[in-house]
């Protein structure tokens, strides 16, 4: 296991080193760059830019420069733990992601725990259940959640909460909190708003939760150790849970380290229009106005969250299935 985690974890970094190049090549394709948008936006408010000034900004943002040469610098820093200086914010991209990153954190895994808990429960019942009433509604339910965006379902909401209700739906925090300091009033104000986005977001992906472990617990409750098992005398409860549970929730577990991206980027559409000050939002405007930078800071989280989470998931993976073995 030793040997196996070391080879991993070079299988990473040598991966990671061409993502990194990937990243910064793909937001570098578009015609051209960030200083040509700010230009047009300049323009397009009536202000005149003169070419001494745009020559300042190229060597300012460094812009001036190859885009070799331009990769080399931004890795460097990167290994030095500076992800650079935001174009699009003037500011840095290790701040910028840091004031949305707890609370994008904070959704995603009350999102996570309802859809795994909802998930479960619901998935169980419908396959132990099967063709009954509950069974029936259940997967009703499923598919209108499966084929619905969840981006249209947050509209849907928020109309029939300020139309019938007069309620707005938008937003973590209540006016009088939205620029007050974290608190614990803060803290429970945003617990009373968060139920909206994680309902919304975890909508989806419970659904398909709720269909596969379904499908999965009915083909193993049919096979001959679940029937030995039964006729030993022991509970039903027991029977369940205890084996084929186990075995329908591998799938789950072999792609549990998807989880991890998810929780740092969160769902971007759906964000913005329950203007939620998560990161998503952010990651899509620095993609639109192709600040390399901030974008690229974040595809590369995203990356390293991606194959860490996949590793995490290959070690669970051993620890549940006996069958699965890394030599």
């Amino acid at each position: 296991m030793k040997e196996y985690l070391i080879r991993r974890i070079l299988y990473m970094l040598l991966t990671l080193f061409f993502v990194s190049i990937i990243v910064f090549v793909v937001i570098q394709l578009p015609p051209g760059d960030f200083l040509t948008s700010y230009i047009a936006q300049l323009a397009t408010s009536g202000e005149s830019v003169n070419l001494e000034t745009i020559e300042a900004l190229k060597k300012q943002y460094g812009l001036d420069k190859p885009i070799w040469e331009q990769y080399l610098l931004w890795i460097w820093n990167v290994l030095h733990g500076d992800f650079g200086r935001s174009l699009l914010y003037n500011r840095p991209v290790s701040e910028l992601i840091g004031e949305r990153l707890a609370i994008t954190f904070v959704i995603s895994l009350f999102t996570l725990i309802f859809i795994w808990v909802v998930g479960f429960l619901i998935g169980t019942y419908s396959a132990t259940h099967q063709y009954s009433f509950g069974d029936y509604l259940f997967t009703f339910l499923g598919y209108i959640g499966l084929s619905v965006p969840a981006f249209m379902v947050a509209l849907i909401l928020l109309w029939v909460a300020y139309a019938y209700f007069g309620q707005n739906l938008t937003g973590l925090f209540s006016p009088e909190y939205l620029e007050a300091k974290w608190s614990f009033a803060k803290f429970v104000d945003m617990l009373k708003h968060i139920w909206v986005p994680v309902v919304i977001i975890g909508l989806a992906n419970t659904a398909g939760m709720i269909r596969t472990l379904r499908a999965n617990l009915l083909d193993e409750i049919n096979k001959p150790y679940v029937l030995t098992a039964r006729a030993k005398g022991l509970k039903e409860w027991k029977v369940i849970f205890k084996y084929p549970l186990r075995v329908a929730m591998i799938p789950f577990i072999s792609t549990v380290g998807w989880s991890l991206p998810f929780l740092v980027s969160g769902a971007e559409i759906t964000a913005i229009v329950l203007n939620l000050p998560t990161s998503g939002p952010l990651l899509l405007e620095a993609l639109r106005n192709q600040d390399m930078y901030l974008a690229g800071a974040f595809l590369l989280m995203l990356s390293f969250l991606t194959m860490l989470g996949t590793l995490i998931s290959d070690l669970l993976l051993a620890w549940v299935d006996p069958r699965v073995r890394y030599e």
